[in-house]
C-alpha cells in the first residue's frame, strides 16, 4: 500500500498523489513537437475555494500568518523554486515578467483572483512543453553524432543557478542532460538504437502529458505553494486527491508499501510502510528512485517524468501478483539501476504489530538474557473497540501481552525498538508510555492561540520497571518521538540510535468547495517543555546513521515550524542516567571501535557522503567507466573487508548473494554464510551491551522511575 508521508511531494502537481489509487491511464493523443500549449483558464469553483483556504490559513493555522506583501513575496519564489528547482525551463525574461507580481498575489488570494497563478503556470508549461520538443528534435537529428571521449561536464546542483538569459544557453544544458541520459543507458549496457528509441519514447509520452494539463493541475501547483509558506504539512487536496485519501486512510488498497514523492523528473521513495510488502521484501531504501515499472515478466516502463498519480498506478495491482521496479539505489552512482521485484499484499494490522525476540548476550563469565519488542507503528483497531471486542488489538494491549511473556522468561532487561517506527496513534503513544511510568504527563499539545493541553497518563500501574532502553533512528517520528521523549524526561530509561524525525505538528483536514484542507493546528511538546517540533529526540547515546539529515527529516524539508519550548508540565527531579552517561559514551565506543559492523557502517556513510557530494558528472565514458568500477571496488572492499573480520566468506562482486556463496563453497563457507543471513543487528546488539553497563553503573534505585 502506498500511503502519506512525513513530507511533501514537491513536482508539477504537489499534494499527496502517492496515496492514490487510479484505474488504467487512457490513451494520450500523440502532441507533435514544437506545438504551442494551450493555455489553461481558472474556474469560478476554484476562486471561492480560494477564499476559503486563505479563511482557514489565516485564522485556524498554528502560525498566524499575515496576508500581506511579504506572504505574497513567499509564495512567488515557493511556486517558482517548486515548478522549477533547477533553473531549467524558465528563462529569465520569464521571471522578471513576474515580478509584477510579487507584492500583489496578497491581493489576488483575498479576492480569490487566480489569473496570476495561471499566468505563471501556463509560462511554465509552454517551456516545458519547448525543452522537451528539442530533446525530440536532437533525439531525431543530432544525437547520434555526440561524442563521448571529450572533457565536457554536467553541472548537477543547479538550484543556485543564474536563469538563462536566452533558449540558446538552455539548448546547451539540456544537450548535455540527453548526453548524460544517454551515457548513463550506455554504462547499463543498452545500445544505441535501442537507447534512442527508450528516450524518445520517454519525452514524447512526456510532451503529450504536459499538453493534457488540466485548470486543476494549474490550482493544486499554486495553491500548495500558498500553503508551502505556512508549513510543508499543510496542503491542499483536489477532489480526486480527497476521494482517493479518505479511501486509502482505510488500509484496504493493495500494492508495495511505500510512500512516495516527485524529485524533479524521478519518484522517490521516502519510507517503507512497516509490514508492508516492500518492508518484508528488503530490496527497497529510502531514498531510492524508481525510473521504471513491469507487471511480472512483462516489458519495463520507463516512468521518468511521468507524474506521481501515474506511477502510483502501474505500481498498484491485484493481491499476490508481482510487480518489478527499476530503481536507482540512493546508496549507488547516478548510473547505476537495478531491478528487483515485489508481490503485492495488503497491508494487514497484524503485519504492523509488535513483536518480541530474546537475545542472550555475554557479560563476563555469566549470559544475560534481553527482551527485544520491535513496534512497527503505534496502532489500535478502533473498529474493535468501538463493538467492544475483548480482543481487539492495540500497541498497548500487544505490549502489554509481550511483557508478561519475556518476563516469564525472566529476562534482566528490555529494549523497546521504535527505528523506522512512523508514528501512529497519539493515544497508544500515551498509554504505552504509562507501562513504564506512574501517573502522570505524557505529553502537551499547543494549539494555535496559546493554550496548552496536558495529555497524561492516568494508570498508576507500572507493568515493567526494570532497566529499558528505547533505539530510534532518522525515521522514527511523532508518536515514537511522543513516547521516547517522555522516556528520556522522566529519566526512565536510555535513548539510543540516532537523531528522531522531528515531526512534532498536529494537522486536522477541512471540507472546502471544491477538495480538502490538511491543516496543521497545534505543536506538540514534551514533558520538559521541549518540543519535537524540528529538532526531534535526540539520543543519550548516537549510533553511525546512513541517513542523510539535510535530505531525511523535518529540518529538511522548507518552511518546517522551528523548535521551541514553552512550560514544563512538571517539575523534573535529577535525572539519573545524565551522570553515568560518559563513562557509558566511553565504554560504547571503546567496544564499537573494533566492531567490524559499526566500522563498516562509518566507512559506508563516508562513502555515500562522498558520491552524494559530487555536484558535477563527467560526459566522457572512459572517465565514468573508471568512476564507476571504482565506485564498485571500494563497496566491494568495504563489505569484503566486514566479511573478513567477522569470518564470513568474501564475495567476488556486490551482487553475489550468500546463496550463491553456499553454492560454490565448502560446507563450512556455506555454513558460515547461512550465520551471515542470521547475523544479530549489530545495533540491536550493541544496545544490548549499552543497557547491561548502565545496570552495572548504575545502583539499585536508580533504575527505577521518578515519582
Amino acid at each position: 500500500m502506498i500511503t502519506s508521508g512525513m513530507s511533501r511531494p514537491r513536482s508539477l502537481i504537489l499534494g499527496l498523489c502517492a496515496l492514490i489509487s487510479f484505474g488504467a491511464s487512457a490513451s494520450i493523443p500523440e502532441i507533435e513537437p514544437g506545438t504551442p500549449f494551450t493555455p489553461l483558464e481558472p474556474t469560478r469553483e476554484e476562486s471561492i475555494t480560494t477564499q476559503q483556504i486563505m479563511s482557514n490559513l489565516l485564522r485556524g493555522h498554528y502560525e498566524r500568518k499575515r496576508l500581506d506583501d511579504r506572504l505574497s513575496e513567499q509564495v512567488l519564489d515557493t511556486l517558482l523554486d517548486d515548478i522549477d528547482s533547477t533553473r531549467s525551463y524558465l528563462l529569465a525574461s520569464d521571471v522578471k515578467g513576474f515580478e509584477r507580481y510579487r507584492t500583489s498575489l496578497d491581493e489576488a488570494l483575498s479576492r480569490g483572483n487566480m489569473e496570476p497563478a495561471f499566468v505563471i503556470y501556463n509560462r511554465f508549461q509552454q517551456r516545458v512543453s519547448e525543452r522537451l520538443s528539442f530533446l525530440l528534435s536532437e533525439l531525431k537529428s543530432n544525437a547520434k553524432d555526440y561524442r563521448y571521449d571529450d572533457t565536457e561536464t554536467l553541472e548537477l546542483d543547479r538550484e543556485e543557478a543564474p536563469w538563462a538569459t536566452t533558449s540558446a544557453e538552455l539548448d546547451d544544458l539540456w544537450r548535455k542532460r540527453l548526453k548524460n541520459s544517454i551515457l548513463n543507458l550506455r554504462l547499463a549496457g543498452k545500445d544505441d538504437k535501442a537507447i534512442i528509441e527508450l528516450l524518445t519514447k520517454r519525452y514524447q509520452n512526456q510532451l503529450n502529458r504536459v499538453h493534457q494539463s488540466k485548470p486543476v493541475d494549474a490550482y493544486q501547483t499554486f495553491m500548495n505553494a500558498v500553503t508551502q509558506t505556512f508549513d510543508p504539512h499543510t496542503q491542499y487536496f483536489s477532489p480526486r486527491n480527497s476521494e482517493n485519501f479518505n479511501i486509502n486512510m482505510s488500509l484496504s488498497l493493495q500494492g508495495i508499501g511505500a510512500v512516495l514523492q516527485t524529485e524533479d523528473e524521478h519518484t522517490k521513495v521516502v519510507r517503507l510502510v512497516p509490514g508492508g510488502p516492500a518492508a518484508k521484501a528488503a530490496n527497497l531504501e529510502p531514498e531510492d528512485k524508481i525510473i521504471g515499472v513491469a507487471q511480472g515478466k512483462e516489458e519495463m516502463v520507463d516512468v521518468i517524468g511521468w507524474r506521481l498519480d501515474e506511477v502510483v498506478d502501474l505500481i498498484r495491482g491485484p493481491k499476490s501478483s508481482t510487480v518489478r521496479l527499476e530503481i536507482i539505489p540512493s546508496s549507488g552512482a547516478t548510473s547505476d539501476s537495478k531491478i528487483i521485484s515485489i508481490v503485492r499484499d495488503e497491508v494487514k494490522l497484524e503485519e504492523q504489530s509488535a513483536q518480541k525476540e530474546v537475545i542472550e548476550l555475554k557479560d563476563g563469565d555469566s549470559t544475560r538474557r534481553l527482551g527485544v519488542i520491535d513496534i512497527p507503528t503505534f496502532y489500535i483497531d478502533f473498529q474493535g473497540r468501538m463493538e467492544n471486542l475483548p480482543d481487539y488489538r492495540s500497541t498497548t494491549r500487544d505490549v502489554r501481552r509481550l511483557i508478561e511473556e519475556l518476563k516469564e522468561d525472566n529476562i534482566d532487561g528490555l529494549i523497546i525498538d521504535l527505528r523506522s517506527n512512523g508514528g501512529g496513534s497519539l493515544e497508544e503513544a500515551i498509554s504505552l508510555t504509562g507501562l513504564f511510568i506512574p501517573t502522570g504527563p505524557v505529553v502537551q499539545v499547543r494549539g494555535a492561540r496559546g493554550n496548552v493541553e496536558v495529555l497524561q497518563d492516568q494508570d498508576p500501574e507500572v507493568l515493567y520497571d526494570g532497566p529499558l532502553t528505547v533505539l530510534v533512528n532518522r525515521l522514527s517520528a511523532s508518536a515514537s518521538e511522543i513516547f521516547a521523549g517522555a522516556i528520556q524526561d522522566y529519566g526512565r530509561g536510555l535513548i539510543l540510535g540516532g537523531q528522531t524525525f522531528g515531526k512534532g505538528t498536529v494537522q486536522s483536514l477541512r471540507p472546502l468547495t471544491e477538495g480538502q484542507l490538511k491543516i496543521t493546528q497545534a505543536k506538540f511538546y514534551r514533558v520538559s517543555g521541549e518540543s519535537t517540533q524540528h529538532q526531534g529526540v535526540i539520543p543519550d547515546i548516537l549510533f553511525p546513521s546512513l541517513f542523510d539529515k539535510d535530505k531525511i527529516g523535518e529540518s529538511a524539508l522548507s518552511q518546517a515550524l522551528p523548535w521551541d519550548t514553552i512550560r514544563p508540565a512538571k517539575e523534573l527531579r535529577m535525572n539519573p542516567v545524565t551522570g553515568l552517561l560518559p563513562n557509558l559514551r566511553e565504554r560504547h565506543e571503546n567496544r564499537i571501535q573494533d566492531n567490524p559492523d559499526f566500522i563498516f557502517m562509518r566507512e559506508q556513510k563516508d562513502l555515500v557522503s562522498e558520491m552524494r557530494d559530487k555536484t558535477e558528472v563527467s560526459l566522457n565514458e572512459a572517465v565514468r567507466r573508471k568512476e564507476r568500477e571504482a565506485n564498485d571496488e571500494k563497496r566491494l572492499g568495504l563489505e569484503n573487508k566486514r566479511r573478513k573480520a567477522k569470518g564470513l566468506p568474501l564475495l567476488d562482486t556486490l551482487e553475489q548473494t550468500a546463496e550463491e556463496v553456499d553454492k560454490k563453497d565448502d560446507e563450512a563457507t556455506a555454513e558460515a554464510a547461512k550465520q551471515d543471513k542470521e547475523e544479530a543487528d549489530a545495533m540491536l546488539e550493541e544496545a544490548g551491551f549499552i543497557l547491561l553497563d548502565y545496570m552495572k553503573l548504575a545502583s539499585p534505585g536508580l533504575t527505577a522511575q521518578r515519582n
